[in-house]
């Protein structure tokens, strides 16, 4: 990228402190997950969802709790069935046979973070109920329509690996997640800790003298480092990381290249683009920079655009998939 004059930096201290004591607290519960942590801070700084695929185990339900209890954000969690119904999520109207009224009850969906947990169990005529939701921030009941509380964000979890009783998430659902990040087993040593961690945690005793046996979730609740005062401020910060022409045109070259090469049926859509940018903004800021570098575009096009395109058969059938598909595009980009 060619060097331009930009804006002078705009004073981020009290934002970096505070991304910084979210990042300490949330290690303080889960550990070798900093990249994870960073996709979540990332979600929540521009307002993006997150969908979040690893197999069970790997403290992905315990991250959302960890994160939305150390920034005090009102928190819900909905697992998903296959007999889950929209209105367990939306909410319904129901009768008052007192005075034979309909009032309205409000689903778990009125909460800043919802997380839908194993999303692709559910049918999908309710993985849509969330459309709405995820793109307009509002829903309808009845013959009303709702404004979801702000912030709101959907972080859900899925399982790559059972088939059985799961449902593939449509296109048009997949490309309303800002990022689609891929959990991968810990190292070693981060493993090791997670296994001393847990040998002392120990039990706990209610008042009638009765123990069980202490879990990672009880290590939550420890109080926050700000609330959504806070975190408006870091949005608003967020706003203003610069971006240049050139990172503008970089973004549109590998979207452009999506669109027309040869082993894929999908492309990316023009949210990918969007996207992109936003969460490479909220990168530079979590990362110490008022400014947007290509480091960030090679860093977060994998989540932002893997999930928004399609193989084709031929290519498939060759043993290309999206994956190596995007890698060698973004190799050839590197190479201009």
């Amino acid at each position: 990228m060619t060097l331009i004059e930009r804006p002078l930096a705009p004073q981020f201290d009290k934002t970096t402190a505070f991304l910084s004591a979210i990042r300490d607290r949330v290690g303080e519960v889960v550990v070798g997950q900093d990249i994870v942590v960073e996709r979540i801070l990332i979600a929540l700084l521009t307002g993006g969802h997150l969908l979040l695929e690893g197999v069970p185990g790997l403290a992905k339900t315990l991250l959302v709790a960890a994160v939305s209890k150390t920034v005090a954000l009102d928190f819900a969690r909905v697992q998903f069935t296959i007999d889950l119904l929209p209105s367990d999520i939306l909410g319904s109207e129901i009768l008052d046979q007192r005075d034979h009224t309909f009032r309205t009850h409000k689903g778990p969906i009125f909460t800043n973070l919802l997380l839908a947990d194993e999303i692709n169990r559910a049918a999908p005529k309710v993985q849509s109920a969330l459309l709405e939701a995820m793109q307009e921030r509002r829903i309808t009941i009845g013959n009303e329509n709702y404004g979801l509380p702000v912030p709101f964000l959907v972080i859900a979890t899925q399982n790559p690996v059972e088939q059985a009783g799961t449902f593939e998430l449509p296109e048009a659902q997949l490309d309303r997640f800002m990022l689609l990040h891929r959990l991968q087993y810990l190292d070693p040593e981060d493993e090791k800790e997670v296994l001393r961690r847990n040998a002392k945690l120990g039990i706990k005793r209610d008042e009638k003298g009765g123990a069980m046996v202490k879990t990672e979730f009880d290590m939550v609740d420890r109080g926050s480092v700000g609330g959504k005062d806070e975190l408006a401020h870091a949005m608003e910060d967020v706003s203003k990381v610069f971006v240049s022409e050139p990172f503008i045109e970089h973004v549109m070259e590998i979207v452009e290249r999506t669109r027309k090469h040869p082993d894929l049926d999908l492309g990316a859509s023009p949210r990918a683009g969007i996207s992109l940018v936003k969460a490479s903004r909220a990168r530079a800021l979590i990362h110490g920079r008022d400014y947007v570098i290509p480091e960030d575009l090679y860093a977060l096009a994998e989540d932002v655009i893997l999930h928004r395109i399609r193989a084709s058969y031929e290519a498939l059938a060759e043993g290309r998939d999206t994956r190596v598909i995007l890698e060698e595009m973004l190799g050839e980009m590197g190479q201009v």
